[in-house]
């Protein structure tokens, strides 16, 4: 059972596949869209170790000439995600001779997702580009929409630029390998989008006893939520490719959230983790303001339990530094914070 979801952006339309086993099938998908012959695979060694070769396989075999990562493994983690990091792609990419009509594919989670797409967005002024997410995260969130970049010291993708993929694959058997605390942290986005786009989703999650580890999922749960998470997703880029205005909903929970994972420099705390505790502020904010009810917050807060995420801030954070850190966040208009706030389950 598999789905295929169209992204119609203005600058290069594209489908996302989610599809048991897909990733054998990631070469002829490929070979269908026409890419030319090299190909780069930009990886880390867990995710290599796990599934390169079949990836590498998958890809030879569909008749291109591709370069794994062995002597090139970008290291994961937000703290990697600097421009000396996208240093190391380009160096790859001049040392196996890439060209304008090559490839390079992101075999991994959001940060390899991110740095692979800013990579390929500027090597020779853009050259193709395809995401292979491996986490849920990156899977509903990080992987779809074009956003690339990476960190500056003084704020979380400072650096950036927009640039499509030519194809999102989603194979959900990679996920039996990723660790709890990583699942957990894509949870955090698939609530996301319950609260603000699709209350349907919100309720079928709460319907589930648990949803703190993958083996707790039903194959239907999981399959809807990547579905409908990924919907969600493609729905509002569609609609605003480039955050001009109604895809600024999705930085839902990530205002306060990306301060968070600033200020502890993205090591004690990680990106879902920093969303969920985001979330719940965000949320005490609407009710502060009336403009959502206490019993909605309730629901958000108890479902973010479910999933075994933290809903307050860790013990001995500054206050003062996450208020600071605010003001470096890309949705500061006139020197003003803006929030995205719930007015109701499904809706902000």
């Amino acid at each position: 059972m598999g789905s295929v979801i169209d992204v119609n952006v203005p600058q290069q339309s594209y489908q996302i596949v989610i599809e048991a086993a897909g990733l054998d099938g990631l070469g002829e998908r490929m070979r269908k869209l026409n890419l030319r012959n090299k190909v780069l695979v930009v990886s880390n060694r867990e995710i290599f170790r796990h599934y390169g070769e079949r990836a590498i396989a998958s890809i030879s075999e569909a008749g291109f000439d591709v370069f794994d990562v062995k002597d090139y493994i970008i290291e994961a983690g937000e703290e990697y995600k600097t421009l000396a990091t996208v240093q190391e792609i380009y160096d790859a990419a001049e040392n196996h001779e890439l060209e304008r009509s090559s490839t390079l594919v992101a075999l991994g989670g959001g940060v390899i997702g991110d740095m692979t797409g800013f990579a390929a967005a500027t090597w020779l002024r853009g050259i193709n580009f395809v995401q292979v997410p491996t986490t849920l995260l990156a899977m509903v969130d990080a992987s779809i929409g074009g956003k690339t970049g990476v960190n500056h010291p003084r704020g979380k993708n400072l650096i950036g630029a927009f640039y499509q993929p030519k194809l999102v694959l989603i194979d959900p058997q990679v996920l039996d390998t990723l660790p709890v605390r990583e699942f957990r942290a894509g949870i955090a986005e698939v609530i996301k989008y319950g609260i603000i786009w699709d209350a349907q989703l919100f309720k079928q999650m709460e319907q589930s006893d648990r949803l703190d580890e993958l083996r707790y999922l039903n194959p239907d749960l999981l399959q809807t939520i990547l579905t409908r998470s990924c919907q969600a997703k493609a729905d509002v880029v569609s609609k605003d490719e480039k955050e001009s205005g109604l895809r600024a909903i999705l930085n839902y929970g990530h205002t306060i959230g990306h301060a968070v994972e600033s200020v502890t420099e993205y090591r004690s705390v990680n990106h879902g983790e920093a969303v969920a505790i985001g979330m719940v502020a965000a949320g005490k904010i609407a009710v502060e303001l009336e403009k959502w009810q206490q019993e909605d917050a309730q629901r958000q807060d108890a479902l973010i339990q479910k999933a075994g995420l933290p809903t307050q801030l860790p013990p001995g954070l500054d206050n003062q530094k996450i208020i600071t850190a605010l003001q470096t966040d890309k949705k500061v208009e006139a020197g003003k914070v803006r929030f995205i706030l719930p007015t109701e389950i499904g809706a902000v």
